[in-house]
């Protein structure tokens, strides 16, 4: 069965004007969560995914798709003005949460750093995904999945090729969506957070 990714609903308080930089550092770090949960579940489903280089290849993959996805319903909601700054902060934070867990698994690279070689690649690949369609009510259209489909593809050992775009397409990129959809919910909303319910213990 496969494991269950359980994320924070409201991350401002209701009398905080959010800032796009602010909620864009904080979609970031949820996005890296998604992203890895799409990592186990893959493996769950027997994928071999090895701890190393060919883990963090997949996870810049799902980690362009998502922050491709979270600009897209940035936009939507705060509009060309507060997309700019939503989105650099977004890819930045993205960058340095990356940075410091492929460092402290992988070492220091030669040349590049690894969060300015993300950088990069996420400027090339979200002008890829620019041209797919991504909507408030209905996600990523077919293209926009089936483009990460194929970037995924050579990430996987050959005996896995032939079903990873399938897998991503039917059963990760809809839960990974939900999830990141539900996030931005949340961070965008102005609502007063539930007091939480007393125990029935007392406590």
């Amino acid at each position: 069965m496969a494991t269950s990714l359980r994320l924070k609903a409201h991350w401002f308080k209701p009398e905080q004007a959010n800032n796009p930089a602010q909620t864009g550092s904080a979609i970031a770090f949820i996005a890296w969560r998604v992203a890895r949960h799409a990592i186990e579940r893959l493996r769950e489903a027997g994928f071999d995914i090895d701890a190393g280089p060919a883990y963090f290849g997949v996870m810049r993959e799902m980690l362009v798709f998502l922050l491709a996805g979270a600009d897209r319903i940035a936009h939507a909601r705060l509009g060309d003005a507060g997309r700019a700054p939503f989105t650099t902060a977004l890819v930045l934070r993205g960058a340095e949460i990356l940075d410091e867990n492929e460092s402290d698994l992988l070492g220091p690279p030669q040349g590049p750093g690894y969060g300015e070689r993300f950088i990069e690649q996420f400027n090339v690949l979200s002008g890829h995904y620019a041209e797919f369609g991504w909507s408030e009510a209905d996600g990523p259209d077919f293209a926009f999945v089936r483009y990460l489909g194929h970037r995924l593809e050579p990430m996987v050992p050959q005996k896995d090729r032939r079903w990873v775009l399938d897998q991503a397409m039917a059963v990760e990129v809809p839960e990974a969506v939900g999830l990141l959809q539900r996030a931005m919910d949340g961070v965008f909303s102005t609502e007063p957070r539930r007091a939480r319910r007393a125990s029935m213990s007392g406590e």
